[in-house]
Formats: structure tokens, sequence, C-alpha cells
């Protein structure tokens, strides 16, 4: 296989804050492609710094091993994706694009879009929240009703989290979830949950410390709303943990290293009971036709990246009020701009 990539920046339409005030005005990602024969298959890794994940660091790690990452004989996806993960153990994001890229490679050469390729139907699709990020109230109004839509998740974690609740559960009818980014304390969360239950809040994601299991215990045992982890379950071997702690997991494809273990992560979750939520890391249309290819096997979608940002690198799929639609080209059904 041949290997490409590049470095791009894509400019958020509005600065995006969340808890503990961290602001970006564009979101750095890494785009790959891996291309054998006549087929080029296109991944997709945003740098997060709370993980202390650069662009940089992944294309140094990608050139040191780009013999390797290419000389790999294409079968079928999840061989790559175990060669992958034994190539970069530290570097799951980097990981998750090449994943990506093979399975939109693949795809291609089956002639196929993904979802079908893993035995599903396009039929009950959740519709795609939207977020916004923290703001002044009149800030974080304005952003909502520039963007009419069924269900928003609101980033939460400041002391005037209910206020902003109040405020904005009474200007529409839309469903709203929350998104604390582990922001809480155990104290804060049991006292803003009843409050937010009470406004129709639908559920709470990762209200605390991703490492605060003696506080979700309490939680899970008290809150009147499903509690969904995000900073808790990074990993596949994190599912089994949130058993008895949370009620459902939101799966970030870019955090787990890719399609191939979030495929399990589902499975192992059913098996467990829980509900799956698969979310978004601020990506393009690249990375968000990856979640779309989920949708037939989840419960909630947060895969706003597209509608995020001013300035996109591809198209293929579409939103119409929170409906997720593909082209049903195949692999990610995408087209580069």
């Amino acid at each position: 296989m041949q290997l490409n990539y590049k470095s791009i920046a894509l400019p958020f339409e509005y600065p995006f804050t969340i808890s503990n005030g961290r602001t970006k005005t564009h979101q750095p990602s890494l785009v790959v492609s891996l291309s054998l024969g006549n087929f080029t298959g296109f991944g997709e890794a945003p740098a997060i710094v709370y993980y202390d994940v650069t662009v940089e660091k992944m294309i140094e790690d990608l050139e040191s091993k780009r013999a390797m990452v290419e000389k790999f004989a294409l079968t079928e996806p999840a061989r790559y994706w175990h060669y992958l993960h034994h190539l970069f153990p530290q570097n799951p994001f980097l990981v998750s694009a090449l994943d990506m890229a093979c399975w939109d490679l693949y795809g291609k050469m089956k002639g196929q879009p993904l979802y079908t390729l893993w035995n599903t139907n396009w039929e009950n699709t959740p519709v795609t929240d939207y977020t916004i990020g923290i703001d002044t109230i009149p800030k974080m109004l304005e952003k909502m009703n520039a963007k009419p839509w069924p269900v928003y998740k609101i980033k939460l974690g400041t002391p005037e989290d209910i206020e902003i609740m109040e405020a904005l559960t009474t200007a529409t009818k839309a469903v709203f979830r929350v998104d604390a980014n582990a922001g809480w304390t155990t104290e804060e969360a049991l006292a803003k949950i009843p409050l937010l239950a009470k406004m129709g809040v639908e559920f709470i994601e990762q209200p605390l410390a991703k490492d605060n299991w003696e506080g979700m215990k309490i939680l899970y045992e008290k809150s009147e709303l499903p509690l969904y982890a995000d900073e808790s379950c990074v990993m596949e071997s994190d599912v089994q943990k949130c058993a008895g702690y949370f009620h459902g997991i939101n799966i970030k494809l870019t955090k787990c290293s890719g399609p191939t273990p979030a495929l399990r992560m589902i499975e192992t979750a059913r098996g467990l009971g829980l509900k799956v939520m698969m979310g978004s890391m601020n990506e393009s249309t690249i990375g968000s036709a990856a979640i779309a290819h989920f949708l037939p096997q989840l419960d909630h979608v947060d895969m706003d990246g597209p509608l995020l940002l001013s300035e996109d690198i591809a198209s293929g799929i579409t939103f119409d009020n929170g409906v997720v639609t593909l082209s049903n080209k195949p692999g990610l059904g995408i087209t580069l701009l």
C-alpha cells in the first residue's frame, strides 16, 4: 500500500469552549490516505491537547515506521488494525486514522459502503445532536437560535450551569443532553442532576473526573438521569469497567484507535446491558462519515463535527434537522473537496 498524509487546521464557526476554560478556534488534524491499485482510502485523526496528541507527533511516528505501514499485505482491515496496534502501541489516534483509511479502501475494493460490510441495514438511525460550547448565556442562546435543531448537547462545568440550562430549555422545545466533561465534583453532580432532570434533560455525559469511580458509584445509584461515560471509556478494555458505574458509553473512534475496536466495544457493551453512543472529536466529514456508518448500531450519536466548522475538506454526508444521510458510495462514501 502507498501512504500519503497532510496536516490541516479546520476553522470553527464559533470559538469552542468546554469545562476548565479550554477554548480553540481551529481543530488541527492529520488526514492520511492508503492506496492500493486504483483505490484510495482516507482517514482522519484530530489532535487533542487533553490527550497530549499533536499532529507533529503523529507525523513523527508515521515517518519513523512508514515502510512497515506500507508493506502490509492487505487481506481484511481487522488484521491490519492488529498489526498497527502493535506498531504504534502509544499512538491510538494515529492507528485510528490508518484503520479508518483501511476500511475506506477495503469498502471501495469490495464496492460496498461500510455499514453493509458490517452486516447492518440503514434503518432506525438516531439523529445527531448539535453541540453548544460554554459561553455567556446570551451567546449560547444566539448560537442555539442560529441553528434550530431537535437535539442539543450543552457543554457545562461552570458555576452558572443551572442558570444556563434554565435559559436554554425555556427558549425551545428541543431535547437537551448535558456534557460536563468531567467538570463536576460528586457533590455538585448530586445537587445539579435533580434540577436538570426537572428541566427534562435526557442524560448526562461524564459528570465526574475520569478516575472518580467511587463518586460514579454514588451517582449511578442515586441519579435520576442516565449517565454516559466518555473520558472514563477510552479504550476497549474500559467498557467492562463502566458496567455498574454508568448506564451507557460514548465511543470516540479516535480515542479507541479506530472502527475495528469500536465494533468490538459495541458488542461488549450490548452484552453488559449498556447503551451505546458514538461521539465527535470535531472531525471533518472524513472522520464524521466513519461515525455515520455506525448509526444502525447506536442508541445516540454526536457527529456534529462538520456542522461546527466554517470550512470542510470533504463531502459525502448530509444533515437534515438532525437526520444523517450517506452518499451510499463504497467505503466511507466521501469525496475530497
